[in-house]
């Protein structure tokens, strides 16, 4: 009775490991297979045709938010040299200023002195 139940018990285990193999085989059934190929290949090569107007205008918009974005810098650059223009140009006219009092206080000196 011993050999039978040991035999009974291998065969019982056989047939379970046989039972989660189809299963697996059953898993990689070929439209898993392929759809997981296709997932790997459209992975490393995007650019075979496919939603190319999806990308497209993706490609687009994207360029022209780029163009948007450049453009503020540029000009928001071109107010910041402006200013700056600006700035420098007062600070000129400052200094001209103080150079003419000075030139005024020298001829004024040099009339009280003779």
């Amino acid at each position: 009775m011993n050999r039978y139940s040991t035999l009974l018990l291998l065969g019982s285990l056989t047939m379970a490991t046989f039972a989660r193999a189809d299963a697996l085989d059953g898993l990689f059934d070929n439209s898993i297979v392929s759809s997981i190929s296709q997932a790997l290949n459209d992975a490393y090569h995007p650019d075979d045709g496919r939603n190319n107007d999806d990308n497209k205008s993706y490609e687009d918009d994207s360029r022209a938010r780029n163009n948007d974005n450049e453009r503020r810098r540029y000009e928001d650059r071109q107010r910041q040299l402006e200013d700056r223009r600006r700035q420098l140009d007062e600070q000129q006219r400052q200094l001209d200023n103080q150079r003419r009092q000075l030139e005024d206080d020298e001829r004024r000196l040099d009339e009280d002195y003779r």
